[in-house]
């Protein structure tokens, strides 16, 4: 086992998928390139995306099986849904998961019912990979996390891991699946690293991990927003304020019950989210601790979302739009005062 960064876990998953079955394919621009273009040498791997998550793969894999596209968000997902019908396994990188709005018929209104459509004879193993969130100065049309829109679409499964272990694991799992799976990527945790095991491993789909075990309060969060939870609960530990970390990992399917059996034995919630100020993942977490988890409740259930707003690109406007660690120790603080 060795430390490996986030991007690493990525595109370790994806070589293993590749290797253990010939039907794995890689869809996307700028696969085999990018950030500055491709190298003129037609021979040579560049660097791997504008992020640098698929380098090597090409190398690897060669050209049938890493296939660069044009820009066109439309046809990568067109051509990787109509790909997953015929028996292949595509991972589809739409980039910046931003760009979906182009695209999303080829989810919402196709992949995402293929198989309730054909009474369970189709399927679609296709994975949607994509960069999300704020926090790295990407402006307004680089920076959402619009993994709720995905999230309250039927029949896709929707990822949003917070480190390298779990993105390995979730990732090869999700390329397993015999449905559409939404792959959301936190551009601000690519260089994040965490212990990640040699060999190859899955994690399932809809089990939430606990980062940090408490007594006090229960902080639910997704993606970045785990690191943030992780940093209140080691500080607010000193001050002997015992708080427990779920990470749900995944928003569909939900681990309802993991969630609520850790506000149940805490009785106090604090529920964080990048998505969205209204309609987001966080106000679902929210209904379901307030309808759900009721009686165990000491104190209204906290819930931290950005402005209803585009993602600023001024980097204190930007500071102050994503939930950050002293909203989140202010809410910590307040549920404790009841």
């Amino acid at each position: 086992m060795s430390r490996k960064s986030f991007r690493e876990g990525i595109r370790m998953a994806m070589a293993d998928a590749m290797r253990e079955d010939e039907k794995v394919v890689l869809i996307g621009e700028d696969l085999r390139g990018g950030k500055g273009g491709t190298n003129p040498d037609p021979t040579v791997e560049a660097f791997g995306g504008v992020f640098g998550v698929t380098q090597g793969l090409w190398t690897e894999f060669g050209d049938d099986r890493v296939i660069d596209t044009p820009i066109t968000e439309s046809a990568i997902l067109g051509m990787a849904a109509g790909a997953a019908t015929t028996g292949l396994r595509p991972v589809a990188e739409l980039m910046f998961m931003d760009f979906f709005g182009v695209a999303y018929d080829m989810i919402y209104n196709q992949a995402a019912k293929f198989r309730y459509m054909f009474g369970g004879k189709a399927t679609t193993p296709l994975v949607v990979r994509g960069i999300i969130g704020a926090g790295v100065g990407a402006a307004a049309q680089h920076s959402n996390s619009p993994y709720n829109l995905f999230t309250s679409t039927a029949g896709v499964k929707v990822v949003v891991p917070s480190n390298a272990y779990d993105a390995r694991g979730l990732l090869l799992q999700s390329i397993r699946d015999d449905d559409p799976v939404i792959f959301c990527e936190h551009k601000a945790i690519y260089d994040m690293k965490t212990e990640v095991p040699d060999e190859p491993y899955t994690i399932p789909l809809g089990i939430a991990n606990y980062t940090r075990q408490g007594t006090d309060v229960t902080i639910v969060a997704l993606g970045n927003l785990v690191n943030t939870a992780n940093t209140v609960a080691d500080k607010l530990a000193k001050e002997g304020i015992s708080v427990e970390v779920v990470d749900p990992r995944t928003t569909s399917p939900l681990d309802e019950e993991g969630i609520l059996e850790s506000v149940a034995s805490t009785g106090r919630a604090v529920v964080a989210d990048e998505s969205a100020a209204r309609c987001g993942f966080g106000h679902d977490v929210t209904a379901l601790i307030a309808t759900q988890a009721f009686d165990s409740l000491l104190a209204p259930v906290q819930l931290i979302v950005p402005p209803h707003s585009p993602v600023p690109f001024s980097t204190p406007l930007e500071q102050a739009w994503v939930p950050g660690v002293e909203r989140i120790e202010a809410a910590v603080r307040k549920v404790m005062e009841v």
